[in-house]
C-alpha cells in the first residue's frame, strides 16, 4: 500500500475531525452526567464552529511554522545533492528562521568542501600512482633494453659489452635511489624514524656539504659559497643528519638547474628565536604556476630535463617532510630566467 505525503490541508482536516469527534463525545458525557435534555441544533452549531476554528488554526500553524520550513530544508538538501559544478546556490526564504538558514548553509558548505577534498585526494592519488609507475618503468625498460642488446650482440666485443653493462648499472643505481627515497619519505611520514636533536654549528655543516659537492659543482661550472657565516658559529637545535640531507638536496637541486658559470649562495639570517637558511641561485628559475606544487612527490617543472638529470623527483618532498617534522617552515620564491631561492627555518641552539 502506498502512502502519499500529507499536506497542511490533510493534517488540518484529520486533526479537526478528531478534535470535533472528541468534542462531541465530551458534549454527550456532559448531557448524560447533568441529565439535561439533548438539543440537536445546538450540538450541530457547536460542532460546526469547533471544526471550522480548529481547522483554520491547525492549517495556519502547520503551513507557516512547520511545512514551509521543512520544505525549504528539503529543497536546500536536494539542491546541494544535485550540484555539478561544486558551487552552493541556496536561496533561503526570508520567512525561515535565521538559525535554520545558518545551519543549513553551513551544512551545505561543509558537504561541498568534503566532496572537493575527496576529489582532490583522488586526483592526487591517481597522479601519484601514474608518476610512480613512470619513474619505475623508465630505468627498468632501460635495463631490459641494454640486456636485450647484449643478448643479440657479439659478446666477444669487450668494449661494447662493458659500455652496455655500465649503462645498465647506472639505471640500476637510479632505480635503487628511487626506491631508497620512497622508503625514506614513507618512514619520515609514519614517524618510524625519530629525530635525534642536538646542538650543532650549521655553518660548519654547510661547509662540509659544499666540500662534498665540489666535484659536482665544478663539473657543472657552478660556484658554491657561504654568506653571513661568522667564525663563532651559527648554532641550531635539530637532527644534524636530516638537516645535512636537506642542505645536500637543495644545493644539488641548484647545481642541476644552474647555468654554466653561475653561482649558488648559502645565506644565514638571524630571526630571533630561529635561524633562517637560504639557498639562492641564478639559474633558469621556476614559473609562478609551479611553485604551489613544487614540494609534491614526483612533481617536475621540466619533466624531460629532470629525468635527464637523474633525480628521483623526491628530493624537495623529502626536504619538506624533514622540516615539517622539526615543526619549522620551508618555502620557495623564484622568477624564470633570474633564479630561485629556497629557505627554511630551524630553532636556535
Amino acid at each position: 500500500m502506498a502512502f502519499r505525503t500529507r499536506t497542511p490541508k490533510d493534517v488540518a482536516l484529520i486533526s479537526s475531525i478528531c478534535l470535533t469527534a472528541i468534542a462531541a463525545l465530551i458534549y454527550f458525557l456532559i448531557i448524560f452526567y447533568l441529565e439535561k435534555e439533548f438539543e440537536t441544533l445546538w450540538l450541530i452549531i457547536f460542532l460546526a464552529v469547533g471544526f471550522t476554528v480548529s481547522y483554520l488554526v491547525i492549517y495556519y500553524f502547520t503551513e507557516i511554522f512547520i511545512y514551509k520550513k521543512i520544505k525549504i530544508l528539503y529543497k536546500t538538501i536536494h539542491s546541494v545533492k544535485t550540484l555539478s559544478d561544486g558551487k552552493r546556490r541556496v536561496q533561503m526564504s526570508a520567512e525561515v528562521l535565521e538559525d535554520v538558514n545558518t545551519e543549513v548553509a553551513k551544512w551545505a558548505d561543509e558537504k561541498i568542501k568534503e566532496v572537493k577534498e575527496l576529489a582532490s585526494k583522488d586526483n592526487y592519488r591517481r597522479e601519484f600512482i601514474g608518476n610512480l609507475a613512470h619513474e619505475l618503468k623508465t630505468p627498468l625498460f632501460n635495463i631490459q633494453g641494454y640486456i636485450d642488446t647484449l643478448a643479440d650482440s657479439d659478446l666477444q666485443d669487450a668494449e661494447l659489452t662493458r659500455k652496455f653493462l655500465n649503462k645498465a648499472s647506472m639505471s640500476c643505481d637510479r632505480l635503487a635511489t628511487l626506491i631508497q627515497d620512497l622508503d625514506q619519505i614513507t618512514s619520515i611520514e609514519s614517524g618510524s624514524i625519530p629525530l635525534q636533536f642536538e646542538r650543532f654549528d650549521i655553518a660548519q655543516l654547510a661547509r662540509d656539504v659544499i666540500d662534498s659537492l665540489e666535484a659536482k659543482s665544478q663539473e657543472k661550472n657552478i660556484h658554491l659559497s657561504l654568506r653571513n657565516a661568522n667564525e663563532k658559529g651559527i648554532y641550531v637545535l635539530a637532527d644534524r643528519n636530516r638537516i645535512q640531507q636537506v642542505l645536500t638536496n637543495l644545493l644539488v637541486n641548484s647545481i642541476n638547474y644552474g647555468k654554466d658559470g653561475g653561482a649558488t649562495l648559502l645565506h644565514f639570517f638571524d630571526m630571533g628565536d630561529s635561524q633562517l637558511i637560504e639557498v639562492s641561485d641564478d639559474g633558469i628559475g621556476i614559473g609562478q604556476e609551479h611553485l604551489p606544487r613544487l614540494f609534491e612527490r614526483f612533481y617536475r617543472v621540466d619533466k624531460s630535463r629532470s629525468r635527464h638529470e637523474g633525480g628521483s623527483g623526491l628530493g624537495l618532498a623529502i626536504c619538506k617532510h624533514i622540516i615539517d617534522q622539526h615543526h619549522q617552515s620551508i618555502s620557495v620564491r623564484s622568477t624564470e630566467g633570474i633564479g630561485s631561492t629556497f629557505n627554511f627555518t630551524l630553532k636556535k641552539g
